[in-house]
């Protein structure tokens, strides 16, 4: 039986757990480890699995620790459990969930050859609807890698890249969501200017947001679809309202904004990195 450890009890380290057992792994086999008590309790009751104020404990014979803090806490997670997986019997893969620290940063901390692997998640795995990244670094071999990926599909997409794309994932998917979020609650300001009742402009425009995604996403699987770009080709009648919509959006500079956000976010992800 695999035996998971999860340091960090925030919103993150409960997504993964909660995937991981709805993929019919056994409570027992999984322990959580967070300073707060009254959250460690939550978490026990709701889901059955072990819990523990300790971070080594939580490393203590686990063949996976997911490190699920903040990324500035993230160097303390890996002083506290270090000589504890150097004396794991069997290897023990530590990944990080945490924004900008790299392999190398954790590698410098943890026993000599143990391999760690890096996510790159986002918020909508929150709901099984995730979208990660993931890339081994110098001692992780293609069996590691592969074996996060598998525990982490269980909150949604996982895919496998290298660690030098890491920053261009952060601003594409990893902060993609606000992205989202801010274009949305663009569209229910707007209706409230144009007379509709914030209720309705907001449940017409997060209901939209759904339809599309939806539509998008059917474009990537097996049954096949349209991508985006054809998508809106579709919804653009020549001459029609559709059209004018869009127009104005490239006239306003919609594009370029994106442009120069998500190189913004790749930037601070970068220097987040450098920081280690």
């Amino acid at each position: 039986m695999t035996r998971i450890g999860i340091i960090g009890g925030g919103n993150i380290g409960e997504a993964l757990l909660s995937g991981i057992l709805g993929d019919g792994a056994d409570p027992k086999s999984i322990i959580v480890a967070d300073p707060t008590t009254e959250r460690l309790e939550q978490l026990k009751d709701q889901y059955g699995v072990v819990t523990t104020e300790d971070s080594a404990e939580a490393a203590d014979g686990s063949d996976f620790v997911f490190i699920a803090v903040k990324p500035d806490i993230v160097p303390i997670a890996l002083q506290d459990i270090t000589d504890t997986v150097d004396l794991n019997g069997d290897e023990t893969v530590v990944v990080s969930l945490a924004a900008g620290v790299t392999n190398k940063a954790m590698e410098s901390v943890l026993p000599a050859g143990t391999p760690v692997v890096r996510v790159m998640p986002n918020t909508p795995m929150l709901v099984g609807k995730g979208a990660s990244a993931l890339a081994g670094g110098r001692f992780a071999e293609k069996n590691h890698v592969e074996a996060v990926q598998d525990l982490m599909s269980a909150t949604g997409t996982v895919v496998i890249v290298k660690e030098k794309d890491i920053d261009a994932v952060t601003a594409i998917s990893g902060s993609g969501p606000a992205y989202y979020f801010m274009v949305t609650e663009a569209m229910i300001d707007a209706g409230v200017n144009l007379g509709l009742p914030r209720v309705l402009a907001e449940q017409l425009a997060v209901a939209t947001a759904e339809g599309a995604a939806t539509m998008m996403a059917k474009g990537q699987s097996e049954d096949g679809g349209d991508d985006p770009v054809t998508l809106r080709t579709k919804v653009s009648s020549p001459g029609g309202t559709t059209s004018a919509a869009t127009r104005t959006l490239d006239e306003e500079g919609l594009r370029t904004a994106f442009y120069r956000a998500m190189q913004a976010c790749k930037d601070r992800s970068i220097e987040l990195g450098k920081s280690d």
